[in-house]
This record gives C-alpha cells, sequence and structure tokens, in this order.
C-alpha cells in the first residue's frame, strides 16, 4: 500500500471522508437481512480494537465488485519514457542557441565554432545511441557519430586558434577529413564496430586535449578564468573519452559504451561550455575596461591639446583662466606669496619682418624649451600672445625680481642660443599679488609696464 504525508487541512479533510464513508457503510448493513449463523458469529466476536485518539481509520482494500475501492487502487500518473538521446540532443541545441545568443553581442569567430561543436557532439551522442548495432546499418551509423565527434573536436581546436588571430584551412584538411569520412563509414561493414569505436575515441581524445592546452594557453595570456576552465575540463575530457577507447580495446566484439560513460563526458562538455560562456562574458568586460582605458587617455590627450599652446608646448591663456582664481584664493586665504613675470623676446618683430615666420617660430620655441626647463614644476608658465609668455611663481618679489635676472644671464649663455639670430634675448618684468587681490589683469598689465622699463633699459 502506498504511504501519503498528511498534515493540516489535507488530514482533517480525508478524516472526515472515511468517517462518514464508516457510517454510510453502517447503514447498509443495518437495512440488510442477516442469518442466524451470522449474528450467532456475531455474538462469539471478539470487539474490534478502538484506534488510538488521532488515528485514522483504517480502510480495507476490496475487489472490483464487493464495493468501493480503497486508497491504493487509485490510479497512479502514467509513466513517461525518456529517452537519453532525445535529451541530450535537446539539451546541444539549447546550449547551441546559447552561444549563437552570445554571437549577436559579440562577434568572434570562436563562439560560432562552440555551437557548431555542440550541434554535432549532440548528433553524434544521438547517433551513437539510436544505432541497432546488430545490424549492418547501426554498425554504419555507430561510425559516423564517431566521425562527427572528431569533426566537433577539431572545431574545439580551430576556436582556440581563431580566438588568438585569423585561422588559415587549407584544402588538404578538408582531404584528411574525407579519408577519417570513408574509414568510419566503411570499416564497420568489414572489421565489426570495435574498428570505429577505439580509433574514433583515441582521435577525438587526442584532439580534444590539443583544444585544451589552446585554451590552457589563452589563459596564460590573457589571465581569464573561462579559458581556465575550459582548458581544464577539455582535458578531463580527453582522459575520459581515452580511457574508453582503452576499455573498448581490451574488451570483447561485444563491447558498447555505457550510458553512465556517455553522460560523464556530456557533463564534462557541458562544464566547458559554460567556462566558454564565460570567457565571452570575459573578454566583453575586458574589452570595456580597454575601451574606457582608451576613452580616457583620448579625454586627457584633449584636454591636454585643449590647455596647451600647439607651437610653443607651453599652456594657453584658456588654461590660465582656470587656474588663476584658484591660485589668487589660497594666496588671499593662506597668505602664499604669488608673483608675475611677464617675458617678452627682444627683436622679435624684427626677426619676423626679415628672416621669415619659419625663423620666427623656430625663435619662440627655443625660448619656450628655456623656459620650461628653468621653471618649477609647480609653477606655471603660459605663451600670454605673440612674442609674450607669463609665467605665475610661488615666491615673493625679490625673489622674482633675482629669478628674472638668473633667467636672462643663462639665456644668454645657452649654447643653444648662440645659433639663433643676432641680438635675440630676454626682457622680464615682475609684480607681486597683493594679499587681496582678486584681477589678475592688473597684475598682468603691471608686470607688462616692468618689462618695458627692462627693456628700455637694454636699448
Amino acid at each position: 500500500m502506498r504511504s501519503f504525508l498528511l498534515r493540516g487541512p489535507h488530514a482533517a479533510l480525508l478524516v472526515a471522508l472515511l468517517v462518514a464513508s464508516g457510517a454510510a457503510a453502517a447503514r447498509d448493513t443495518g437495512a440488510r437481512a442477516v442469518d442466524p449463523a451470522s449474528r450467532v458469529g456475531s455474538a462469539n466476536a471478539q470487539p474490534a480494537p478502538t484506534p488510538p485518539p488521532g488515528a485514522l481509520p483504517r480502510v480495507q482494500r476490496k475487489g472490483p465488485s464487493s464495493g468501493p475501492v480503497g486508497l491504493d487502487a487509485a490510479p497512479g500518473p502514467p509513466d513517461i519514457p525518456v529517452s537519453p538521446a532525445v535529451v541530450g540532443s535537446v539539451g546541444a541545441a539549447a546550449l547551441a542557441g546559447l552561444f549563437l545568443l552570445l554571437y549577436v553581442y559579440r562577434r568572434r569567430l570562436y563562439i560560432i565554432l562552440w555551437s557548431v561543436s555542440t550541434v554535432l557532439r549532440g548528433a553524434s551522442l544521438w547517433l551513437a545511441l539510436e544505432a541497432p548495432t546488430e545490424h549492418l546499418t547501426g554498425r554504419v551509423v555507430l561510425g559516423l557519430s564517431q566521425f562527427v565527434a572528431i569533426c566537433g573536436a577539431l572545431l574545439l581546436v580551430v576556436s582556440a586558434d581563431s580566438y588568438r588571430g585569423p585561422v588559415r584551412v587549407r584544402a588538404r584538411d578538408f582531404l584528411g577529413l574525407l579519408v577519417l569520412l570513408m574509414w568510419f563509414g566503411l570499416a564497420p561493414l568489414v572489421f565489426g564496430s570495435r574498428a570505429v569505436l577505439v580509433p574514433g575515441y583515441l582521435l577525438s581524445a587526442g584532439i580534444v586535449a590539443m583544444a585544451g592546452i589552446g585554451y590552457l594557453a589563452i589563459l596564460r595570456v590573457a589571465r581569464l578564468l573561462g579559458a581556465g576552465i575550459v582548458g581544464v575540463t577539455l582535458l578531463l575530457l580527453a582522459a575520459s573519452e581515452g580511457w574508453i577507447a582503452i576499455t573498448a580495446s581490451w574488451a570483447g566484439a561485444g563491447y558498447a559504451v555505457d550510458l553512465l560513460q556517455m553522460i560523464t563526458n556530456a557533463l564534462l562538455y557541458l562544464l566547458a561550455a559554460l567556462g566558454a560562456h564565460l570567457l565571452v562574458f570575459e573578454e566583453m568586460t575586458y574589452a570595456l575596461r580597454v575601451a574606457n582605458r582608451q576613452l580616457a587617455a583620448a579625454r586627457a590627450e584633449l584636454e591636454q591639446q585643449v590647455i596647451t599652446d600647439p607651437l610653443t608646448g607651453c599652456h594657453n591663456r584658456r588654461f590660465l583662466d582656470q587656474v588663476i582664481g584658484r591660485e589668487l584664493q589660497r594666496h588671499s586665504r593662506y597668505g602664499t606669496p604669488l608673483t608675475l613675470l611677464f617675458i617678452d623676446i627682444d627683436r622679435f618683430k624684427s626677426i619676423n619682418d626679415t628672416l621669415g615666420h619659419d625663423t620666427g617660430d623656430r625663435v619662440l620655441q627655443h625660448v619656450a624649451a628655456f623656459l620650461r626647463s628653468h621653471v618649477r614644476e609647480a609653477d606655471y608658465l603660459f605663451r600670454w600672445g605673440g612674442d609674450e609668455f607669463l609665467a605665475i611663481l610661488s615666491c615673493t618679489l625679490d625673489q622674482a625680481a633675482r629669478k628674472a635676472a638668473d633667467l636672462k644671464q643663462a639665456f644668454l649663455g645657452d649654447p643653444a642660443t648662440a645659433g639663433l639670430p643676432a641680438g635675440v634675448g630676454l626682457s622680464i618684468g615682475c609684480a607681486e599679488a597683493p594679499p587681496d587681490a582678486s584681477d589678475i589683469l592688473a597684475l598682468v598689465r603691471e608686470a607688462d609696464e616692468r618689462m618695458y622699463r627692462d627693456k628700455a633699459g637694454i636699448g
């Protein structure tokens, strides 16, 4: 009798039904005629034991013609036959469909190869399970299943190669496949099933091992976990298929691959496919990280171009507008000294007019390179316009005056200055920002006036 686990309202409902059935049966018994023998027997009969409190009444099963049918006679759900070949084929098709969905988002050849390899793997499993090996046709189908499995394994090797670069397919590769097809299609007719089982599993094991090594090589270069999972799992699958080949070579002529071994191989392939899915997601994430780094570098380069003078490499006036407010605020709040140097190139206009703009540009570039090498990184150097430069220094006015004198002397003593047109020199004016300074243009005008006085002192 079947056992049921009854709890809560279901148990109460069943008790009520059983009690009602017992009462109806008692009424039917009292209504029927009773013979004397049965009365005597009933007088001598022992009373039925009283069930303990809370126990369910015991229902006796009766035959089909003697009364109602007991609970255990209720028909159960019909048995549904499950074919391992159908289950494997449907699972392979679903897995191949997932690879196709990944290909929509990541157009890489190795994803398509995994999808086709999965379809071939499912087809090989279906052919191997459905082949009637006692007939010649079944042996040929078994050989074709081995050939299809080898083709699927070859696609795994190609997928590992395509991940690392372009793949070259040659005509002799198809010639080799044609030879294998002829062997696995004709050998079972002549030599029996073992002639395709042993070499088929050995070839598949070797090719799958090559694919696993290829994905481990990807792991070594790209450091992607999915590649490691695929590589290790494919090596385990190769070991399992190699063991099947060894077992088949030891067994007799009627050897057939155990269903458990096929399920083990299917689970290993499923794990490898899941690793391939992880590899795709990791590659997409890695590609996004690389793209983000490239965008950040391009943005930084663009920002640098926006704030840099293309001819001299110094900061331009746009960058001055960005930093001067912060520098004046720091000067006013913390009392940090702030001084401007206004620098002009002597005889630049006459050089441009007489020697041309190319020579003038060469002079500007030399002066800018000289100033950048003699101004601290904590300070700022700008091209103000034409042949004029502006430096913002964190020092007092006296220190700035000494810095200006040092710059003029160092420029004249620079060996590269000797290659410039005669008379090229620097005129520099200084201006210190007061504690309550809020306008940089007033300081620029003051430094500009002092620069002209310095230039007048030269001439």
